[in-house]
């Protein structure tokens, strides 16, 4: 199964509503992106209108693997901007800056690529499973782009004291992955570090400015200065661990409650999730009311089943709730929130399988569905499709032939080099005629 091969084969339309207010501060926008994530394209929209990140709102982030579409809300500044890959419709003005509350659901529009003729035949079993159980309300892989791009959770670094550590993994640890300017930003300061007087030549540099001219004044103030980056990243660095940690919370809770021999495995960023796909119709009624807690210091349990889930994925990270807190950085909270267990996807329709023209000799089909805000259609289609996603030892690639040593280099060439085939010629026309 392969999924984005294309940006137009993962669409996502949210579907909002606002107050409209004709004297409101709030310029409202219909956003439309490709290829990008929400925090870019907020960025451009900052350097076009001149205005600082804090002065422009938006519901929620969505994918940057694909086409979508989304509210966003510029103060007291109207913008024209109509890139190929972003532009923005006026819609009218609100009085308040926009937030999740302002989404009501989200539609998604994915083609699933790379597909066998047994593939697709296991796939109406699935979708009757998930239309019958739904989907757990994990956090997907593009929750933990930091694990990606081998940073780690900086806020765990933050947490253990070591603020520079986290400012290193923020500032100077380019990604093998990332192949755009910042990665060369990273670069120079990984071999600059705390020769902050220097100036980042590469194009992207400015975006660490209130970072740098922290340090210039308070050199060792590494806490300081990373407290100095935009108030919403550092906010999703700590949503990002508290994410992780419900991912391994509510995996020990299904092992408990559902039972191993029940659950199904699938593959993803932060290492693996666990699916039901059959539930004895008291177990069904219990998952489909329960939630389970984002943990933050004052989070409380009601449920014990829920709590030693929990509190057993901290004892595991040598913590506990009182641990989910930055030492000298009050800025950087963490929250309780709860969050369902499972999600049903509404409108769930697949299409007819079809030759996939990008893969060949291969099938793909259409699938859609609605979420609420802040389920991961991703996960969705990984369910969908779960047994391509199953964990298992990888295929052992062939091993290379050892390359050859300077001798065995050097009596080839004497074998088949340019002189080796004069002597040949040379032999040949000396050897007599029969």
């Amino acid at each position: 199964m392969k999924l984005k091969q294309r940006p137009e084969d993962f669409s996502v339309t949210e579907s909002w509503r606002f107050d409209q207010d004709p004297r409101g501060a709030w310029f409202v926008y219909l956003m439309d992106k490709q290829k990008l994530s929400t925090f870019e394209a907020v960025e451009r929209i900052c350097a076009r209108a001149g205005v600082q990140p804090a002065e422009v709102s938006y519901c929620g982030l969505k994918d940057k693997q694909g086409r979508t579409t989304q509210l966003v809300a510029v103060r007291r500044k109207p913008v024209d901007l109509q890139d190929p890959d972003l532009r923005l419709k006026p819609l009218g003005r609100t009085g308040a800056p926009l937030s999740a509350v302002n989404t009501t659901s989200n539609r998604f529009a994915v083609t699933v690529r790379d597909l066998s003729e047994e593939d697709v035949a296991r796939l109406p079993a699935a979708v009757a499973e998930v239309q019958r159980i739904g989907v757990v309300d994990y956090f997907d892989s593009q929750r933990f782009g930091s694990l990606k791009h081998g940073q780690g959770f900086l806020v765990k670094d933050l947490m253990r004291g070591d603020a520079e550590a986290a400012l290193r993994n923020h500032l100077a640890r380019p990604s093998e992955l990332d192949r755009t300017a910042d990665a060369r930003v990273k670069t120079f300061w990984k071999e600059h570090w705390g020769e902050w007087q220097l100036k980042n030549p590469y194009p992207g540099a400015e975006r660490y400015a209130p970072v740098l001219r922290w340090l210039r004044l308070h050199p060792q103030d590494f806490l300081g200065a990373f407290l100095r980056t935009e108030p919403r990243w550092r906010g999703l660095q700590v949503f990002a661990y508290q994410s992780w940690l419900w991912n391994e919370g509510v995996k020990q809770y299904l092992r408990d409650v559902v039972g191993v021999s029940r659950l199904v495995s699938i593959r993803y960023q932060a290492g693996t999730l666990l699916f039901p796909r059959a539930l004895e119709p008291a177990q069904a009624r219990l998952l489909h009311r329960r939630t389970f807690p984002l943990l933050a210091p004052d989070s409380r349990f009601d449920d014990p089943a829920v709590e030693k889930a929990a509190l057993s994925v901290l004892g595991r990270e040598d913590m506990t709730l009182a641990s989910l807190a930055v030492p000298g950085a009050p800025q950087i909270h963490f929250d309780h929130e709860e969050r369902p267990l499972l999600v049903v996807p509404g409108k769930l329709v697949v299409s007819e399988p079809s030759r996939d023209e990008l893969n060949k000799g291969r099938l793909r089909v259409n699938v859609a569905f609605t979420l609420p805000p802040g389920a991961y259609a991703t996960l969705v289609v990984k369910r969908l499709f779960w047994w391509t996603l199953t964990p298992g030892p990888e295929a052992k690639k062939p091993a290379k032939p050892p390359r050859p040593t300077a001798e065995e280099l050097h009596a080839k060439r004497r074998e088949t080099g340019f002189l080796a085939k004069k002597r040949a010629r040379k032999a040949a026309r000396a050897k007599p005629a029969r």
